[in-house]
Order: C-alpha cells, then sequence, then structure tokens
C-alpha cells in the first residue's frame, strides 16, 4: 500500500474534523475519485446512477477505500461485502450541506426563530435519497459524529462535518424515524467526552436510558387551536395544575399514558369548571423527584408517558374541552448529568463557566449563560417550539426571582456583580424581555406566566413601559400571607386582619393569578386542607371559606391537582391523588363547592372582567377585625354587573349584619360555601336579601361560620 496522507489516518483513528475534505468524491488529477471508510468491509464498489461498476481498492487494513468513480458520475452507491453479506448503501460524504448560507447568517445573528426547523434530527429526502439530516452546536469541539441505530454506535463511521459558528451537520443516507442516536465528541484538549443526547431532540428513551430518538415531526397531527380570547385579561381564568405523573395510576401503580390521560383529565378539569389546565413540565427529565423541573431535553416531551404524537392528543384533547394547556417552562436551570448540556463540547458552552454565575447552589444545577448569542438563540426557539408544534397557550417561566438577581441564594462574596456593580442580572432581564416579545408577536393569543417572589417591579407590564412583558404574574405574596392566616385559630386571626388587608394595597400593580401550586402542599408544608385548625367539621369549613375567599379575590385563579376535593396527605409523586376520599361526604363537599365557585366565577362578569383593574375593587367592610369578617365588592364593565362577597373568618354566626351596596333593591345569594349541599350547617339567607329602607343602600346579613357568601342584584 502506497503511504497514506495525516488525514487518512485522522479517517481511521475517528478525529477528522471535516471528514468532506477527504472522503466522497473528489477531482484529483483532472479524476473523479471516491474514497470511503467502511470498517469490517473486504470489498467494495462504487455503483453509477446507470449501473456502471469501480472496484474501490482496500487502501488500510481498518476498511479505507478508494478509487475512481464510475463514469466519473458524482451520484453513486457504494456496494459493500460485509462477510457473507452483501449491501448496497449511499454514501453520506456525496451529499450537499445541509445547512444554508441564510441559516449560518441566522444563527450567527441570534434570529433563527425556527432552530427546531434545522437543529436536531430531521428526516427528509436529500438528492433523492431518504435519510436523516444531523445537526448539533458544539463550537468547541474538534470532532463530532453522530452514532446510533443505524452504525452499530461506531464512532467512526460518521464523522461530522463543522461549519461556520461551530454546526456540526451529516445526512445519514436510510437512517430514518424511530432510529436512537447520540453524539461523539472530542473535546478541545483531545478528551473523549461522555456520549451527549440531542439538545434539540424531539423524543428520548425513558430514563436511565438517555439516547435521543429520531422523529418525523411532519406526521405529528396538529391540535386544533383553543378559542382566541382564553388568555385575555377580562376573561375568566381558572387554572387546574397537574402533574401527569400522579394525576392518577392505574393497576399495580402504573402511569397513566398521553392517550389515557387524554381519555379522563380533559373531561374531568372541564367538568369541574377549570378554564385552563397547567402541567409540570413535560419536557424529558431523568429525576422523578425533579418533578420535571429538571430537564434534560427542553424539546421532547417525556417518553414516560408515550410519543410525541401522543402528548400532541392530549393537548388536542384539552382543546377539545374548551380548555387552554399552559405548560411549566424551565429556562433558568439545567441538571449536570453527563449525557446532557452540561461542558457539552468540552467547555462550558450552555452554562457560565464560572460557578459564582453557572451553579445554583439550592438546586446544584447549572444556569444558562444568557449573555451568549447562541443559548439565548436556543431557549427562545424552545418557547416558540411548544406553542407552534404542539399548539399550547401559554407558558409559566419558573423560578423567574432565581434568573433576575445574581446573588439569588448566594452568601456575601460568592457572586459576581453586573458590568455595574449591582445584583440584577442584566443578560437575563434581557432574555426574559426577548423571549415575551416573540412570543407576543408570533402567538397573540398566547400569554405568559412568571413565578417571581420578589418585589421586582413590572413583570407583567410591557417592555416599552420598562417592563418584563410577561402576560400574568404569580402572586406569591398573596399566597403566603393568606396561608399564614387561615392557618391560625380563629381566635388569633384579629391579631392578624392585615395579612388579608395587605394583599389588596398591590394587588392592581401586576396582571396576578392566585396560586395554590404544588410548591405549596411538599416538603413538610402538609396539604392545603391540613394546614387548616380546629376540629374535623371547621377543618372543612375553614377550607370551603378559604377557596371562597380566593374566588371572591381580584386576580385569576389555580389551584393544584387535589386540592379541589381536599386531599388529606401531602403530595407524593410517585402515587396517584387519593380518589377514594371522594366517598367521604366532606370531601365531595369540598369539590362540589369547587365546582360550584368555577362556574359563578365564569358566569358572573363581575368576578372576572376587571381581575387586574383596580376599577373591579371597592372595599366594604375591612376593619372589622374582632368579628374577622371581610366584606368587598366586585365590579363588572356594565354598571349592573356587581357582585359582593362577604368572608367570615369565625366560628361564629353573625346576625343582621349590616353590609353597605351600591344600589337598592333586591341582592340574591347565588353561593353559601356554608351550605349543606358543601357539608355546612346551611346557615345564610334564605336566597335573597331586600335593601333597608335607609338614605344609604345597605344589607342586613345572616353571615354563616367560617364561609363566605356571595350575592348579585336581581335585575
Amino acid at each position: 500500500m502506497t503511504k497514506l496522507p495525516a488525514e487518512a489516518y485522522a479517517i481511521i483513528e475517528g478525529r477528522h474534523s471535516d471528514p468532506f475534505h477527504y472522503l466522497g468524491p473528489h477531482e484529483e488529477g483532472g479524476k473523479k475519485v471516491v474514497r470511503a471508510f467502511l470498517p469490517e468491509a473486504t470489498n467494495v464498489e462504487a455503483v453509477g446512477e446507470h449501473g456502471a461498476t469501480a472496484k474501490l481498492q482496500r487502501i488500510h487494513a481498518a476498511g479505507l477505500f478508494a478509487g475512481a468513480a464510475p463514469n466519473g458520475s458524482p451520484r453513486y452507491q457504494l456496494r459493500a461485502r460485509f462477510g457473507d453479506n452483501v449491501v448496497e448503501l449511499d454514501d453520506p460524504y456525496r451529499f450537499p450541506p445541509v445547512l444554508t448560507d441564510f441559516d449560518l447568517y441566522l444563527l450567527g445573528e441570534g434570529n433563527h426563530q425556527r432552530l427546531y426547523d434545522k437543529l436536531g434530527a430531521h428526516p427528509m429526502t436529500l438528492d433523492g435519497v431518504e435519510g436523516v439530516a444531523f445537526v448539533v452546536l458544539a463550537p468547541n469541539a474538534r470532532r463530532v459524529s453522530v452514532v446510533g441505530d443505524f452504525n452499530f454506535w461506531n464512532a467512526r463511521r460518521h464523522p461530522m462535518r463543522v461549519r461556520g459558528l461551530g454546526y456540526w451537520e451529516l445526512f445519514v443516507p436510510h437512517a430514518s424515524a424511530g432510529d436512537h442516536y447520540k453524539f461523539d465528541i472530542i473535546g478541545p484538549r483531545g478528551e473523549h467526552l461522555p456520549l451527549k443526547s440531542d439538545p434539540l431532540a424531539f423524543a428520548a428513551e425513558v430514563r436511565p436510558k438517555s439516547a435521543s430518538i429520531v422523529i418525523d415531526e411532519r406526521a405529528i397531527p396538529h391540535p386544533q387551536p383553543a378559542s382566541a380570547d382564553i388568555n385575555a385579561r377580562h376573561a375568566p381564568i381558572s387554572i387546574y395544575e397537574v402533574h401527569l405523573g400522579s394525576w392518577r395510576r392505574k393497576g399495580h401503580n402504573e402511569w397513566l399514558s398521553y392517550r389515557d390521560l387524554a381519555a379522563e383529565l380533559p373531561a374531568y378539569a372541564r367538568d369541574m369548571g377549570f378554564t385552563h389546565v397547567e402541567f409540570l413540565p413535560v419536557s424529558e427529565h431523568p429525576f422523578d423527584g425533579s418533578w420535571g423541573y429538571q430537564p434534560t431535553g427542553l424539546f421532547a416531551p417525556t417518553s414516560r408517558f408515550g410519543p410525541p404524537a401522543d402528548f400532541a392528543a392530549l393537548v388536542d384533547a384539552c382543546h377539545a374541552q374548551g380548555l387552554g394547556v399552559l405548560l411549566d417552562w424551565v429556562p433558568g436551570h439545567f441538571p449536570d448529568d453527563p449525557h446532557g448540556l452540561a461542558h457539552f463540547d468540552g467547555t462550558a458552552l450552555y452554562e457560565h463557566a464560572n460557578p459564582l454565575q453557572g451553579r445554583h447552589l439550592d438546586w446544584g444545577t447549572l444556569i444558562y449563560n444568557y449573555g451568549r448569542t447562541e443559548v439565548v438563540n436556543f431557549l427562545v426557539s424552545n418557547a416558540l417550539f411548544w406553542l407552534e408544534r404542539y399548539g399550547v397557550d401559554g407558558l409559566r417561566v419558573d423560578a423567574v426571582a432565581s434568573m433576575l438577581y445574581l446573588d439569588y441564594s448566594r452568601p456575601a462574596g460568592g457572586w459576581i456583580p453586573n458590568r455595574y456593580g449591582g445584583r440584577e442580572n442584566i443578560e437575563a432581564i434581557e432574555f426574559l424581555r426577548r423571549f415575551n416579545r416573540e412570543v407576543f408577536d408570533k402567538f397573540p393569543h398566547a400569554t405568559t406566566a412568571a413565578e417571581e417572589s420578589t418585589a421586582w417591579p413590572q413583570v407583567s407590564r410591557p417592555i416599552e413601559w420598562g417592563g418584563l412583558g410577561f402576560g400574568y404574574k404569580w402572586n406569591m405574596g398573596w399566597m403566603h400571607d393568606t396561608l399564614k392566616y387561615i392557618g391560625k385559630d380563629p381566635i388569633h386571626r384579629q391579631y392578624h386582619h392585615g395579612d388579608i388587608l395587605f394583599g389588596l394595597h398591590y394587588a392592581f400593580s401586576e396582571n396576578f393569578i392566585l396560586p395554590l401550586s404544588h410548591d405549596e402542599v411538599v416538603h413538610g408544608k402538609r396539604s392545603i386542607l391540613g394546614r387548616m385548625p380546629g376540629d374535623q367539621w371547621q377543618r372543612f369549613a375553614n377550607l370551603r371559606a378559604y377557596y371562597s375567599f380566593m374566588f371572591g379575590h381580584p386576580g385569576k385563579k389555580l389551584l393544584f391537582m387535589g386540592c379541589e376535593f381536599g386531599q388529606e396527605r401531602e403530595w407524593n409523586h410517585d402515587h396517584s391523588l387519593d380518589w377514594d376520599l371522594l366517598g367521604q361526604p366532606r370531601h365531595a363537599g369540598i369539590q362540589a363547592l369547587v365546582r360550584d365557585l368555577n362556574r359563578l366565577y365564569r358566569t358572573t362578569p363581575a368576578l372576572h372582567e376587571l381581575d387586574c383593574e383596580a376599577e373591579g375593587f371597592e372595599w366594604l367592610v375591612d376593619h372589622d377585625a374582632g368579628n374577622n369578617v371581610f366584606a368587598w365588592l366586585r365590579k363588572g364593565r356594565d354598571a349592573k354587573a356587581r357582585c359582593v362577597v362577604v368572608v367570615n373568618f369565625s366560628p361564629n354566626v353573625y346576625y343582621n349584619y349590616r353590609v353597605p351596596v351600591p344600589f337598592a333593591g333586591t341582592w340574591r345569594e347565588v353561593l353559601n360555601s356554608d351550605s349543606a349541599h358543601y357539608g355546612g350547617s346551611n346557615a345564610g339567607n334564605v336566597g335573597a336579601v331586600h335593601t333597608l329602607d335607609d338614605a344609604a343602600p345597605a344589607l342586613s346579613l345572616t353571615i354563616p361560620p367560617l364561609a363566605a357568601i356571595f350575592l348579585v342584584p336581581d335585575r
């Protein structure tokens, strides 16, 4: 054999960074030649378009072959013998590039808004041949190969070509949907990294396995759209927050599939009167106990419950029931599992290199580098992906506070200030604004919500006003203060009257969602019912009063699954909710109340039209701390759209309690949480009350114990 050039040995040893420079068709000395690397092959021929053949010489025992192209044709196949088998295959190194120059321009600019159309694995037909195009970002890698079912997981078979900016690509003929794959990467110092899953994989194996799976997204039906105004500020929004793995289980504690869930969950949520379902993160994640909040596959619906098409069917089923679908989305951090994004190309590609910036101390996870163009493009494109490909109606962004502050949960001296010496994360702020801008520009009927637990101003205000641009913000202060109040014995509540009043001082500074979420029923906090004081009757009455207070309070609503029927124990992600509790009248009463509160909230404009405007609220009684009574007026756009809400957080019945109202006439009691139907004592106002014959209209009410009543004018 003749002496081979150095790059031939780079091919043989699996370390060539530009295999197209050596393999495939080339013109040398005025002739077309073909070089192919097929380990374990004993004989190889090149077969031209019209059947002409040319034998390729074996120039290295490792499986390197070279010879003249048949009839000088650039289009050919390879016929190779492996033992007793002869196979015909297309040479991946004869195909044109996958990324266009315009793609590279947009990638460099950081404005490739449909990144998911190019990166990842895409079945396609290229130059008349079916296969899969693989593209991955690894700018600091010396060599990247795609390995998988199609090449016996041999990294030497399919080294990729690097294009501008460090995007590696390869079209693999005859690879197909369903194939498992990963990327084999040699880092900048020549180190061999653990096999990496595809950051833009559209499906992945169920843990503990971690291979990416080729998916033909063109075969996934697009869910029907939800109502255009389902997320509007003037619309009723009542969200049922769900962890798909533990809402309900079957058999021997087995998960319901996406298809199982589609058959049960949307109908249940709609029957309960909710307007939306919100799923805890569905992106692929390795650890069940993270509940999805430590994702490794942002573009892949978790395979725990079925393939992507089945997830699309769940979204479609929700829309068919008139429900909006919100997803929890986690751009704030990611786990350091070796197959994931961490140290992806041998460097801190997605994360910050400095642990003072790049590692969360609370969660042991890594923080995205929001100052890097490619990372921001990746995250924004992922947000748009869920809205476009799966038709979801909004994204709730997790842990926004941890993104906004450089010193979040860090000790003094354990963080790096911004360029002005401050604690604000300027790059994260700009990322969040860009995320919201692009979501609302491209999907004007969608929405976004921020879980933000600090006093950061204008989270849900327009970017041009200096805001972050979110559609809504979770009202964590309301949740904290009111749960603290309701957890106290009624005899002590008079000293904590301000816990209820305080939230109304800032209730209209943002577009608020009132959340009783999964975070409030874990880690020793007890269930919501478990926080209620008193004997059994009082505990359930307290819970009914608290839920009624929530639905009468300004702001959109969110309840975590199980709260709607008074789950007794803390939530456990490894087990189903305790549905058998509905056999007990008190729990069934809680469920019936939540169903009726949702119905009242949806059908009473005064309770939702001006949820986010100060004009929609007026205190009627806010000073009666001694009796633990509050009363207020909710207003709709129409002058007659009014609802009086009276809440008694004491165990006493109050008779002839005077409450002023805006106009005279009959006021109907449209809901009473002390109704015997819900498990109460049935104290109340026998359906209607007429205003007193005074100069100023007022009602003389019977206010039931540990209860709320809602009254509307009889027109």
